[in-house]
């Protein structure tokens, strides 16, 4: 009887752990951007790129050289609205001292936000293509891993990707402050 017992638990801890294997899901870090489903599991690297968490972003952000990037997405003007309905643009809670590009990071860019990409990199690296910048948006959000990719590709050398983002940050109890998208 009791060589059954232990049998039984033998097979229940074998059997809790695939299960455990199984929901842990390992994402490979795919050739091109990601163009839907963006709040889904991200991979846990992004060639080329260094990948931090939190404890790193938080002794980055103390260096006055390395440039925080929020890429989290800003909703539209609704189109209903009507003209004496007053719009203000919603604002967005970040990491202090982060810049937040709204937009750059989804998969494909229309001309406009790939220009308004480009000029604000170069507006905060001062043109210096190996100024450190670290990309950044929510727990499992693609759109940071997009725009530290597109970085990559435009020539910038040393990108950081924080995929934990305001998500982890927040859960460290860390500053943050309430900002509008850079102009």
């Amino acid at each position: 009887m009791q060589l059954k017992s232990r049998l039984a638990f033998v097979s229940l801890g074998l059997l809790a752990s695939v299960t455990v294997l199984h929901a842990e899901q390992v994402v490979l870090e795919p050739d091109a951007y990601r163009t839907e489903n963006y709040r889904a599991p991200v991979p846990t690297t992004l060639k080329g790129a260094h990948v931090i968490d939190t404890d790193q972003a938080e002794l980055l952000l103390k260096d006055p050289k390395v440039v925080f990037i929020d890429v989290y997405p800003q909703a539209p003007k609704p189109p209903s609205l009507t003209k004496s309905t007053v719009w203000r643009t919603p604002k967005h809670e970040t990491i202090k001292g982060a810049y937040w590009l709204a937009n750059v990071g989804y998969g494909v860019l229309n001309p406009e936000f790939e220009s308004y990409f480009r000029d604000q990199l170069k507006r905060l690296t001062g043109g210096d293509k190996q100024k450190p910048l670290v990309f950044f948006c929510l727990r499992d959000c693609w759109m940071s891993w997009n725009a530290a990719k597109r970085a990559l590709e435009w020539g910038h050398e040393h990108v950081l990707w924080f995929p934990d983002g305001t998500d982890g940050w927040r859960e460290w109890n860390l500053p943050t402050e309430m900002k509008t998208p850079e102009q």
